[in-house]
């Protein structure tokens, strides 16, 4: 099934991101990247207008790439010209938004400290706080004619991946979340990526019935024989009651994929019908899902290796009536 789609359209064409050496650039530019932007890193000032006419000139017929950049101190005597060239894409009519996050001197070195990475202004053997101050002092206009302003003094990661989201992407935060339900089979060998395991072998199994034995968990006779049983109705009311409590706590940690993997013992009949009765329950919580089946390809070839025996069966008995 197709992943549906962030509201793209309703995200900023082009995200300038600015601010403090130790602020959070980059982990700014991982949300953004989960956002669907193309997302260029240190990129000089005086190339961002070159940047939109290439995206224009490139993205042929369909809509255009969203462009998020950081433009910072570590560009050092291109970083001035900032200021101008913002100017310079208004008067052109260009649409951008921009970010410029920034902390208290005293957070900042301290994370300076714990990186133990070098100050980008700190060339000429002056200390962090030095290095710090010139560059509040390069950064001062820029600050004040930001579209947006994120103070990371006090903020875990996780918090500043949701401020931006809020600010950036106007649709839910549970589409930013990817998730994907896949089923397997026990047989095959335990998922090793998955970050939730659900094992309903101890459901009655389809195999046993000679009528659903070829069939999968895809087609409706065994999704009716697995989905409306009484255990299986109990087990997915106490199932969904799990997820209510689970994914919510998965979005606010900031978490960009989460992998369910639900398996039986051979990945044809119980754990296909219930991983799809699964991805229809978080779709409809507002999920952006996809599912897929690890070890049904496995399952037929079996089933068709199965009838291949029994027409060399039916060959060889025929074979021996005419003799």
């Amino acid at each position: 099934m197709a992943d549906e789609q962030l509201n793209l359209d309703a995200l900023p064409d082009f995200v300038i991101v600015t601010g403090m050496s130790g602020a959070g650039r980059t982990e700014a530019m991982h949300v953004f990247e989960d956002l669907g932007y193309f997302c260029v890193d240190n990129l000089p000032s005086s190339l961002l207008g070159e940047l939109v006419r290439v995206n224009e000139e490139t993205g042929g017929e369909g809509p255009r790439r969203k462009l998020a950049v950081v433009c910072d101190s570590r560009n050092g005597d291109f970083f001035g010209s900032l200021d101008e060239e913002l100017t310079s894409m208004t008067e052109q009519g260009i649409s951008y938004k921009t970010l410029f996050l920034d902390a208290a001197d005293d957070k900042l070195i301290a994370r300076y400290k714990s990186s133990r990475r070098r100050h980008p202004l700190c060339t000429d053997g002056t200390t962090i706080w030095q290095g710090i101050q010139r560059e509040r002092h390069l950064l001062l206009g820029l600050r004040d004619r930001a579209d947006f302003v994120i103070d990371t003094t006090d903020m875990l990661p996780q918090k500043l991946r949701s401020t931006i989201r809020s600010l950036f992407d106007t649709g839910s935060e549970r589409k930013g979340l990817a998730v994907t339900v896949y089923s397997f089979g026990f047989k095959h060998g335990a998922p090793f990526d998955a970050d939730l395991v659900m094992d309903v072998r101890f459901l009655p199994n389809p195999y046993y019935d000679p009528e659903l034995r070829s069939l999968t968990g895809l087609d409706a006779p065994v999704r009716d024989f697995v989905l409306f049983r009484e255990e299986t109705i109990e087990f997915e009311k106490r199932w969904h009651d799990l997820l209510d409590v689970v994914m919510p706590g998965y979005v606010a940690e900031g978490k960009q994929q989460l992998a369910i993997g639900v398996g039986c013992t051979g990945g044809q009949h119980r754990s296909v019908a219930l991983a799809e009765s699964t991805g229809d329950y978080l779709k409809s919580k507002g999920y952006r899902v996809s599912v897929a089946h690890r070890d049904l390809r496995l399952a037929e070839r079996g089933k068709d290796v199965l009838r291949e025996s029994d027409n060399v069966l039916d060959a060889r008995a025929s074979a021996g009536n005419e003799a």
